[in-house]
């Protein structure tokens, strides 16, 4: 009986990493994109999806759309009357996510590193990690405890695709002013599921578990539990007022991030 041939693709979970893998792989420079080639390739991978009746996602085909515009926007020759704004690169906006988007990817493996050394390794834990100004009742969860929930719900989004045509683009520093704005509105904790749930993006996600692990580092909330095994929440630490305080607070925190 012959064997039967069997196509294997790289799968990828989003055309940004798609696009990474084609730069990375033939080492382009990412500031200075070919876009007609990576244009090509792109649409290529699309074409053997197809061919293998495998049903590409809203995403993908937003992203065959955007290069293509961007590719015919630079065949056209520059308007000499143009002012500097007009005369941008086309490629600017791409090359923008790109750069975020590896940013959070090798933070989210980081991430995933970590975890699973400390799943496999069992030492003295840290007592700082479990004590705090938590309120009677509460426990303190530690930052693996994060992680391991950040993970759960980025699984569940997986589960339940989505067609997103209009990309979330939000800054650490935004996404710890939304943080902020629910603790300033509410007496009660800010349930950590809830808080990626609203994140209407996978990008959006880990801009927000990356802004909650800077917002735990400066002190300015602390993870809570009501009972062993429950959600985690996010409480205010007695230190909130003074992370926040003066007018210009968020923009000393949004030069951070620049």
């Amino acid at each position: 009986m012959a064997t039967p041939y069997r196509v294997n693709l790289p799968v990828y979970e989003g055309p940004l990493d798609l696009l990474l893998d084609l730069i990375r792989k033939q080492e382009i420079d990412i500031h200075n994109i070919p876009i007609a080639k990576i244009t090509e390739q792109y649409l290529d991978y699309l074409h053997q999806l197809e061919t293998l009746d495998i049903d590409v996602s809203a995403d993908f085909i937003y992203m065959a759309a955007t290069l293509i515009h961007i590719k015919s926007k630079m065949l056209l020759p520059a308007d000499p009357l143009a002012g500097p704004e007009e005369q941008q690169d086309p490629r600017d906006e791409l090359v923008h996510r790109l750069l975020e988007h590896e940013k959070f990817k090798n933070a989210a493996q980081l991430l995933y590193q970590k975890q699973q050394i400390e799943d496999h390794v069992w030492s003295r834990p840290d007592r700082e990690l479990y004590t705090g100004d938590a309120v009677e009742g509460e426990l303190v969860v530690s930052l693996v405890d994060l992680v391991k929930t950040f993970q759960q719900v980025l699984e569940r989004r997986k589960e339940a695709p989505k067609f997103q045509l209009h990309h979330e683009t939000v800054t650490i520093a935004q996404m710890m002013d939304r943080l902020r704005q629910r603790l300033i509105s509410s007496d009660h904790p800010v349930s950590l599921i809830d808080f990626f749930d609203s994140c209407a993006t996978r990008n959006a996600m880990i801009v927000a578990l990356l802004a909650v692990l800077e917002m735990v580092r400066m002190q300015a909330v602390i993870l809570v539990q009501s009972e062993l095994f429950a959600d985690i929440a996010l409480r205010k630490h007695k230190m909130f007022d003074a992370v926040f305080a003066g007018p210009d607070a968020m923009a000393k925190i949004e030069e951070q991030y620049l």
